[in-house]
C-alpha cells in the first residue's frame, strides 16, 4: 500500500485539505516544493519567511526549513520525507528528524500531490494529516486554509516565471 493512500475514516476526520486547479504543469509545482533556493519565495504567507532550508528530498530523506516571524522568532521545522515519486507525489512528516530519529512531538503527515491533468494543468492537492483532533483543530485555528491558500498562489505565480 502506498503511503499516499486513502486514509481510514479515523484519520480522514484528522485531515486538512487544500485543493486547487493550478494552470501550470505539475513539474514546475514540483520543482517549487523541492528546491531549497525556491522556498524562501512562496513557502511562507508574509510576514513570515523561510530564513534557511536543507532539503535532501527522496524517500527517506530529511530535511530542516527554518520560518522566520515578523518579530524574528524562528520556527524550526525538521522532518523525513516518506515518499518521493517525481513530478507527482510528496509525502512528509514531523514524526522524525532525520535518520529515522523520533522527534520530540510528532504533528503531523504532509501529503502533496501533483495530478497532471494535460494542458498545462495539474490538480494540486495538499493535505496536513494530524495525530490527533487536538493537532487538526490548532493547525485549523493557526489558519491552515488561508496560510496554505497564500503559499498555493505564491507557488502558482513563481512557477509561471520558472
Amino acid at each position: 500500500m502506498a503511503l499516499d493512500a486513502a486514509p481510514t475514516p479515523q484519520a480522514a476526520a484528522h485531515e486538512l485539505v487544500l485543493t486547487r486547479i493550478i494552470d501550470q504543469p505539475a513539474d514546475r509545482l514540483f520543482k517549487c516544493w523541492t528546491t531549497p533556493e525556491l522556498l524562501p519565495e512562496w513557502f511562507c504567507p508574509p510576514p513570515w519567511r523561510v530564513s534557511h532550508a536543507e532539503m535532501d528530498v527522496r524517500t527517506g530523506g530529511s530535511s530542516l526549513i527554518v520560518m522566520t516571524g515578523p518579530n524574528g522568532e524562528e520556527m524550526p521545522n525538521r522532518g523525513v520525507y516518506l515518499e518521493v515519486v517525481e513530478n507527482q507525489l510528496i509525502v512528509f512528516t514531523d514524526a522524525f528528524t532525520s535518520a529515522w530519529v523520533p522527534s520530540d512531538k510528532p504533528f503531523m503527515v504532509g501529503i502533496v500531490r501533483f495530478e497532471d491533468l494535460g494542458g498545462g494543468k495539474t490538480r494540486y492537492t495538499a493535505i496536513a494529516r494530524h495525530w490527533s483532533a487536538e493537532d487538526k483543530a490548532m493547525h485549523e485555528e493557526m489558519g491552515f486554509h488561508e496560510g496554505w491558500g497564500v503559499a498555493a498562489d505564491q507557488m502558482t505565480a513563481l512557477a509561471a516565471r520558472l
